[in-house]
């Protein structure tokens, strides 16, 4: 993530703790208890019990699902999957994980479907698919029918897991273009 991205993901979350009156760890024993484990279930419990606004409420279950170890979500579901997918030799490509998680939170209500080697993000169907595609890459998979790719969105072979595919080895490169084609591809999948 960017500096700025980074400060203001990290502001938004101090004033998170503000609002509430609760540290992260507080809210996070509040969701797990819960025994909720979908985004927006999550969500939603956060503004019902908490009376956050959607925009805080969304950024925390963000927070809480991509940022604490999935394990206290749903053990039986999701392991620690993301910690495992970018461990060892991947760990240096989380910050890219975390850019383009980044980027797809503000856009709404959507399920992290955590693989083996990869998460899904999907509405009512999957619109995105983000994990190392070597220790130095993270690929991006875009379902965006019909959309014509471009040098960097490379349009895939017809009957694959996704139309499109990015790849990135920095966080720099989690930018508007790719930013735009992720809302394209979410919106069409809702």
């Amino acid at each position: 993530m960017s500096d700025s991205v980074q400060q203001a993901y990290e502001n938004h979350l101090a004033n998170i703790e503000q609002r509430t009156g609760k540290s992260l760890d507080e809210l996070k024993g509040i969701l797990v208890a819960s025994g909720l484990s979908k985004h927006g279930h999550l969500r939603d419990h956060a503004k019902a019990e908490l009376g956050m606004g959607h925009g805080d409420a969304n950024a925390l279950v963000h927070h809480f699902l991509s940022g604490w170890s999935a394990e206290t979500v749903a053990p039986e579901e999701t392991g620690n999957v993301i910690e495992s997918i970018y461990s060892s030799a991947k760990a240096g490509l989380r910050p890219i994980h975390d850019a383009l998680m980044a980027l797809v939170v503000p856009l709404g209500d959507f399920s992290v479907a955590p693989k083996k080697g990869y998460v899904s993000l999907r509405r009512k169907r999957q619109f995105a698919m983000v994990g190392p595609g070597t220790n130095a890459r993270v690929d991006v998979g875009i379902n965006l029918k019909g959309a014509e790719g471009n040098d960097r969105v490379v349009a895939q072979p017809a009957g694959g897991m996704c139309t499109h595919q990015v790849r990135l080895t920095s966080v720099e490169q989690v930018d508007g273009e790719l930013a735009d084609w992720l809302k394209r591809a979410f919106d069409a999948a809702g």
